[in-house]
């Protein structure tokens, strides 16, 4: 098992996901965020703050915050095909965007963020060495009183996705792995249920950087 995680290729996956469906048929689409939009608001960020979704992708969650006017926004993912697909998407204002098309657990951040949104990459991180690279990589990215907004499968929710083992989540089991620079202000449970109607349940965690 570990030869076989030593040598799959997370990019070469993601790439081959969005090259062979549709963003709107990958399980995890939304198309209204309605927790992560809620969440966001519930920080009091400034709409001139800065904003990464990690693992962004194809989501909408950036059109809805072009909409509601913040300004200095950045998606990352590892797929290049997710990213240009919200390029498209966006036509004209995907130049009012950041985009990184990068694996999280190696990026280097280029400026600090006020709010890190994360709903697609934390639970597929089975190995514990890059959960601590995520997890430097997070707070190299965001400063003390910081926001985090992460959501992962619950407990008892799905066990894999996109043919991936994944990670189930809940607020004790995050808050161990995270450390003690992290506090919970609020969760959310969500059955969200996928284009193919099956249902998935999510809890979104948003905590604040001490």
């Amino acid at each position: 098992m570990s030869h076989m995680e030593k040598t799959f290729d997370r990019k070469k996956h993601w790439e081959q996901v969005y090259k062979g469906k549709s963003p709107l048929e990958v399980s995890w689409f939304q198309l209204q965020p309605t927790h992560s939009l809620r969440f966001i608001q519930s920080t009091g960020i400034t709409k001139q703050d800065f904003i990464i979704d990690v693992g962004g992708g194809a989501s909408v969650l950036v059109d809805r915050l072009l909409d509601d006017g913040y300004e200095n926004l950045a998606v990352l993912d590892i797929s290049s095909s997710a990213l240009e697909h919200a390029k498209q998407r966006l036509g004209e204002r995907a130049e009012k965007v950041k985009w990184y098309e990068a694996d999280i657990t190696s990026f280097n951040p280029p400026n600090a963020y006020s709010l890190w949104h994360d709903r697609a990459v934390f639970h597929f991180l089975t190995q514990k060495s890059d959960r601590e690279k995520y997890i430097k990589t997070l707070k190299k990215a965001v400063p003390r009183h910081g926001h985090i907004i992460l959501a992962a499968f619950s407990i008892g929710g799905p066990k894999k996705c996109s043919g991936l083992d994944i990670v189930q989540y809940d607020a004790g089991k995050l808050l161990n792995v995270l450390g003690d620079e992290f506090v919970l202000v609020e969760e959310i449970e969500e059955s969200h249920m996928t284009p193919a109607n099956n249902e998935q349940k999510f809890s979104y965690f948003r905590l604040v950087r001490l």
